[in-house]
């Protein structure tokens, strides 16, 4: 839920002068914007010694960081000493620290202790959004050749394109910059002329600098043009169309129906549809077709991640890793149109989509992206625009006014829609169900029906932290739990747990890596393994284990639920791809079988969704969205991570191809 989502963060920025000591020092004023509504601010000082000192917080629902920091920066732009305190994301404590002694760089931080030899540009953990600015100068000064990077990897850069803005009279010439080593794709960010960090447009996050507003949409234009060429030209190398039928023979094949496996099977493939599916002994393979070997390997359904918020780069983590169906759970309309239009054309690689649209009330604590209703009126309208555009759920949030709930619920049921969401607060869970949601998000939100006196705010990290104090104190087998046990039973309600995403949440410590992580860890590019390690919330001596017991806890329910029959979903709210595959081990460590797991990600996702009749097993008429993988997942869970070859609408996709494009090293 938040490796990926953080490096959205953008700033708006104002220059003025201040004198100290009779120097000139330059100080730079920053304004965060979520949603187009102030979240935060940063400051930066730029001293005449090379010194930069710089505050910085803003406040997403409650959570946030909030840090000072000093840095020394030397003449080829690397810094020689970086200092940064305060509070991370989650609120966990901040105390990260670099210095050069005798050659040797040195880094000490909450999640990590080391040493190097220097030179090399330090990425901190927790730094300001311009600390990127520093590294595309020292790039720059670099001339062309990679700098490293410490603690690991190497970064280079690509001028991308320069535009001069315009804004209430005045002019500015800007310049995009991409930094390849710092994630799965390009980081790019807009620096003026002076090498100054301008801004990173964004919708859910925008960066601009103070009265320079009005760029932001053509800013961020540009920036997605580069994303949809850089995206299209990976599709172009990547995708396989055949001209011929397609034979996997002698394969496992996954019979999503039964949650049981055939052996020796052979599938056909005719351009986008299964047309044949046997015995191998017995099936006739078309003279023309492609053959592949399926011995040793299960050919399965494509998996469905049924919660997500989607990004361009998580089409292809998706792709790689299997998944060639999800749901998104509340975006940008625009946004996710685009890339849907993208992924459904092949213009880039990415999954099937069906669209489930926020609204949540007005507030402090408002959903970063969606509708918001706080009328009767304006609840009715925000419904019916999402039905309008074809959305298939309507999903609330936090702030919505519980008195418009019912409401929306008449509203969407009567266009077809479902109704899920986060339980607003001053409702609990019992009370959604009995007015008529049809879906749960989230296991903390079952644990905080039992908890409504213990609790004041459900918008804030609350609904985190509550959990984690108390989950593991509930009695599952009580009379209250299984009174809200039978009463989803009666109203068919489906939970959508997300058990991946709060995995690294409460049971995460920093400078240990986090287990929702270490099964792909050494694969990551060198900069995202370190967020595996920065750990989850904050806890102390006397809470640790409870919090651990907690999220156990969370597993336990999970099963308890599956057991009396409630619909489990798999989605992850987290990273792409790779989350996917740890949701179905964690719904094993609860105790949901193997096959009834992949069954959960294929076949039922499918039904709930409408589209059973194409997807969600293999079968003659499906369309051939499937995952060749190997080894036998319906056994050994952890193999669906041996992705060999995908297949979307009968498109060809070599995981290990993918999963390169992205600096991922394949299974």
């Amino acid at each position: 839920m938040l490796l990926l989502r953080l490096v959205a963060i953008s700033i708006l920025l104002s220059i003025s002068l201040v004198w100290a000591g009779g120097a000139t020092a330059q100080t730079l004023r920053y304004t965060i914007l979520s949603n187009a509504r102030m979240a935060g601010s940063e400051v930066d000082t730029y001293g005449p010694d090379g010194s930069i000192d710089s505050t910085f917080e803003f406040n997403d629902r409650g959570r946030g960081p909030k840090i000072a920091a000093h840095y020394v920066v030397r003449a080829d732009g690397l810094p020689s000493g970086t200092d940064i305190t305060g509070n991370d994301y989650l609120k966990a404590p901040v105390d990260e620290h670099f210095f050069i002694e005798n050659g040797v760089a040195h880094w000490k931080s909450t999640s990590e202790n080391g040493q190097a030899s220097a030179p090399g540009f330090y990425i901190s953990n927790n730094g300001p959004p311009a600390e990127m600015a520093f590294l595309v100068a020292a790039l720059l000064k670099a001339k062309g050749a990679p700098v490293k990077l410490l603690p690991a990897g190497e970064a280079r850069l690509e001028r991308l394109t320069d535009v001069t803005v315009e804004d209430h009279g005045r002019k500015l010439h800007v310049t995009q910059f991409g930094i390849t080593g710092l994630s799965f794709e390009p980081q790019t960010i807009w620096l003026d002329d002076d090498q100054h960090y301008f801004g990173s447009p964004g919708k859910w996050f925008a960066t601009m600098r103070e009265g320079w507003e009005g760029a932001n949409d053509r800013l961020y234009a540009l920036d997605r043009t580069a994303e949809d060429a850089r995206n299209a030209r990976l599709a172009r190398e990547l995708a396989q169309h055949p001209d011929h039928p397609l034979a996997v023979e002698h394969v496992r094949v996954f019979d999503s129906e039964r949650a049981a496996i055939r052996e020796d099977q052979t599938v056909v493939i005719n351009k986008e549809r299964i047309t044949m599916v046997g015995p191998s002994a017995s099936l006739s393979v078309p003279k023309d077709a492609q053959r592949i070997d399926g011995t040793g390997e299960t050919l399965l359904p494509g998996l469905f991640d049924m919660h997500v918020h989607a990004q361009a780069l998580d089409g292809l983590l998706n792709i790689a890793s299997g998944v060639t169906s999800v749901r998104d759970m509340g975006n940008d309309i625009d946004e996710l149109k685009h890339l849907q239009d993208q992924w459904n054309s092949g213009a880039a690689i990415g999954p099937r989509m069906w669209k489930s649209g926020i609204i949540d009330g007005r507030g402090p604590f408002q959903a970063p992206a969606g509708l918001y209703a706080d009328t009767v009126e304006e609840a009715q309208s925000e419904v019916n625009r999402y039905a309008d555009l074809g959305y298939v759920q309507i999903k609330v949030y936090s702030s919505l006014k519980p008195e418009l709930f019912p409401g929306i619920v008449k509203i969407a049921h009567a266009r077809g829609l479902r109704v899920s969401g986060h339980i607003p607060n001053g409702m609990i869970a019992s009370q959604f169900v009995e007015e008529g949601a049809d879906e749960i998000q989230h296991i903390n939100f079952i644990f905080l029906n039992f908890l409504a006196s213990k609790v004041k705010d459900t918008r804030t990290p609350e609904r985190f932290t509550a959990v984690g104090a108390n989950a593991a104190k509930l009695d599952l087998n009580s009379k209250e739990v299984n009174d809200f046990i039978g009463l989803l039973q009666r109203h068919h309600t489906t939970v959508d747990v997300t058990l991946a995403a709060f995995e690294g949440m409460f049971t995460g410590r920093p400078g240990k890596v986090s287990p929702d992580y270490a099964p792909v860890l050494d694969k990551l590019p060198a900069q995202v393994q370190r967020a595996a390690y920065s750990g989850g919330l904050a806890v102390t001596a006397q809470n640790d284990q409870l919090y651990k017991d907690s999220y156990a806890a969370m597993l336990r329910m999970t099963k308890r639920m599956y057991d009396a029959g409630i619909p489990i979903l798999a989605g992850t709210d987290s990273t792409a791809g790779f989350m996917l595959h740890r949701e179905l081990e964690l719904e094993v460590q609860a105790g949901i079988p193997p096959a009834k797991a992949l069954q959960i990600a294929t076949i039922n996702a499918a039904r709930l969704l409408k589209q059973e009749k194409d997807l969600g097993s293999i079968a003659p008429g499906k369309l051939a969205d499937f995952v060749l993988v190997e080894g036998n997942p319906a056994e050994h869970t952890s193999d669906i991570r041996r992705c060999r070859l995908v297949a979307k609408n009968g498109v060809l996709y070599k995981s290990a191809d993918v999963y390169r494009a992205i600096g991922v090293k394949p299974n």
